[in-house]
């Protein structure tokens, strides 16, 4: 049994220009091809798929993945229980990166002495006032949190109009390269995550690609963040997620 490279991206949940650039790399070589050279990809073509997208993941470079693969020595069971380890020890360790991410970010924007209804024409749907107490409890003891209540304490009115307006562009834009399907890991997607990433830098704290690839995460995982990008476009989301942390792989 095989399959074609579109089924194979269906299945996979990437792009055919993703599979294609696996198969110039040398990292994932489908099994055959047809009379008309078209790609074909078997069984165990996507047991390797599947290894390569869990090593992506957790954020290795495919160069190292292509090592790690292609060790004479290891068999895919001992791939699996190394990305099981490494999975369950990221799993605190995101959730302590996302320290003083939106949640704060909004959290502190509440000590401006706004209206509600000038709360809502600065903040859209979102009252800060709601998860203050939780960002407080979850990340008050990070840098980046302090970092960021010291910013925003000297923020005006007219600056988070101004910020709200910069953060808002960026998401449009993401939000236009996903309508007219260009991939998450492709050039133009990424630089967008990297302007998104310097944003957070200059208005709020310093944002590394490691903090900010746990941004990614927890847009995906919140249900209150995905609600937030479903509503600008559905699949935004995920898309944002996967083209931060391809941003932070190609960076790191």
């Amino acid at each position: 049994m095989s399959y074609a490279v579109g089924q194979v991206a269906a299945f996979a949940g990437v792009t055919v220009r993703t599979l294609h650039h696996y198969d110039e790399i040398g990292l994932l070589l489908p099994g055959e091809r047809n009379h008309a050279g078209h790609r074909r990809y078997g069984e165990d073509d996507l047991d390797r798929l599947q290894q390569i997208l869990f090593y992506r993941e957790l954020g290795f470079p495919l160069d190292e993945v292509a090592v790690l693969l292609d060790d004479p020595h290891a068999d895919p069971q001992e791939h699996l229980r190394r990305q099981h380890d490494l999975l369950t020890g990221r799993i605190g360790r995101l959730e302590e990166m996302a320290a003083a991410v939106e949640h704060a970010m909004e959290a502190r924007r509440m000590k401006v002495r706004l209206t509600p209804e000038e709360k809502f024409e600065v903040f859209g749907d979102f009252d800060p006032e709601d998860h203050a107490a939780e960002a407080e409890e979850r990340w008050g003891g990070t840098d980046a949190y302090k970092e960021s209540q010291r910013r925003a304490a000297a923020y005006t009115k007219d600056d988070w109009k101004r910020l709200t307006a910069e953060f808002d562009a960026l998401h449009r834009a993401m939000a236009d390269l996903l309508a007219r399907e260009v991939p998450a890991d492709s050039e133009a997607a990424m630089d967008v995550a990297e302007q998104h990433r310097r944003f957070i830098s200059g208005a709020y704290y310093d944002c590394t690609y490691e903090i900010h690839s746990g941004l990614g995460e927890m847009y995906v995982a919140d249900e209150r963040f995905t609600a937030t990008y479903e509503a600008i476009r559905p699949g935004l989301a995920v898309y944002l997620r996967d083209a931060m942390l391809a941003n932070a792989v190609r960076h790191l």
